[in-house]
């Protein structure tokens, strides 16, 4: 079926945008230091370009948030023209909902209808996740509108049947892999099968396409870790959250498996939230971490690989501020009065701010139903009538 063209003004449209942008940008203005971990590392690159590159914490460049830095990267920008504020660091994020409406009703429109775009780009709008990722400086609805713009231009390569495109849309999806690491992926294989099935090419040249779809894939990942990685170690901060000071292994080890599986492994505690994590080795600290093991993404204390980092602060003290995950191990006999927050039993159940319903990290039990879960399912649960409406109508 080829792409209409959505000539006219579409009025509803239009009305649909304002909404959102009433929405994402309401209260903005308030919104303090918003993510104050994201904030503050916002605030160090507008400092100077190397914390900009590496998306330091702190401004001394000792350590680097446990994300890749594009979406900072736009973020500070938006900081450094407007100044540092609450509502100057949320402003990609309110952009980018938007944009992501608007991606929803082209994906639609022009192939399901005018009513289509319509539905599809209202109930984008007012999905109470979408609100709320798109008022802070949380990188999720950045991550979402580079995602959907990929699919946009994957449909339009199909259509055009246009190799250059092809490139572009899974070229995209390596850029959201330096957004938010391995979530850029989930979205893959509903891509790989749509431009499969739905491309009208000889056999041949679409797996030649589709070999050029993944060199540009694979381009766009890992471009970015590896010239991080291929610095030496001394002349750049310490990768945040990582155990072995190196992005690819945060985005396969922290930010990968144990967010997937919510394993304890060998190069780090588990992962907090997860209410089936598996028992580590050893005696198992009120800290929650193994006897003998550092706990998961603790910053360096002072040294990597014997020694310290140079220009960087000695003595393995972590900048004032940084998060639990990103801190350094002053003292591994802490009590649990003294880290309520990391204390957890040894079946593996949070304790403190670390899990449970009035957690941040109360992401439910790792499984193939965790969106079921009761964690989880009310963000999720109120697509189900949809779904089923979607699947019978289909």
């Amino acid at each position: 079926m080829r792409l209409k063209k959505v000539n006219k003004t579409d009025w509803c449209l239009v009305g649909i945008l304002i909404l959102s942008a009433f929405l994402y940008g309401w209260g903005i203005w308030d919104a303090g230091s918003a993510n104050s971990y994201y904030t503050a590392a916002i605030t160090s690159m507008t400092k100077s370009w190397s914390n900009f590159w590496y998306g330091a914490f702190d401004p001394a460049g000792f350590i680097t948030v446990d994300k890749p830095p594009v979406a900072l990267w736009l973020m500070a920008i938006s900081a450094k023209i407007f100044g540092i504020h609450g509502w100057s660091v949320v402003l990609p994020s309110v952009l980018a909902g938007i944009g992501s409406v608007y991606l929803m009703y082209q994906l639609l429109a022009p192939k399901f209808g005018l009513w289509a775009g319509r539905v599809g780009a209202l109930i984008l709008t007012l999905t109470p996740t979408v609100v709320a990722n798109s008022r802070t400086n949380n990188m999720d609805a950045i991550l979402v509108f580079f995602l959907l713009l990929a699919v946009y231009i994957l449909q339009k390569a199909v259509a055009k049947k246009n190799i250059w495109l092809v490139i572009v849309s899974f070229g995209l999806i390596g850029v959201g892999f330096n957004i938010k690491m391995l979530q850029a992926f989930m979205i893959l294989p509903a891509m790989l099968v749509y431009y499969w099935v739905a491309i009208k090419l000889p056999w041949k040249k679409k797996i030649a396409w589709l070999v050029v779809g993944m060199a540009s894939l694979s381009i766009f990942t890992v471009a970015y870790p590896l010239a991080v990685d291929s610095v030496d170690q001394s002349s750049r901060p310490y990768i945040g959250s990582s155990q072995t000071n190196s992005l690819m292994e945060l985005a396969f080890g922290y930010n990968g498996t144990e967010r997937l599986l919510g394993q304890s492994t060998g190069t780090g505690g588990a992962f907090p939230g997860m209410g089936n994590t598996k028992k580590s080795k050893g005696t198992q600290k009120s800290n929650g971490t193994p006897s003998g093991k550092k706990p998961s993404g603790s910053a360096p204390t002072g040294k990597m690989a014997g020694k310290a980092p140079t220009g960087k602060p000695s003595g393995g003290k972590a900048p004032t501020g940084t998060p639990p995950n990103q801190s350094a191990n002053k003292n591994t006999k802490q009590t649990k009065s003294k880290a309520p927050s990391q204390a957890v039993k040894m079946t593996g159940k949070p304790q403190g701010g670390q899990g449970g319903g009035n957690s941040a990290f109360a992401i439910g039990s790792a499984g193939p139903f965790r969106l079921f879960q009761s964690d989880l399912g009310s963000q999720i649960g109120w697509y189900l009538p949809l779904a089923i409406l979607g699947l019978i109508a289909g």
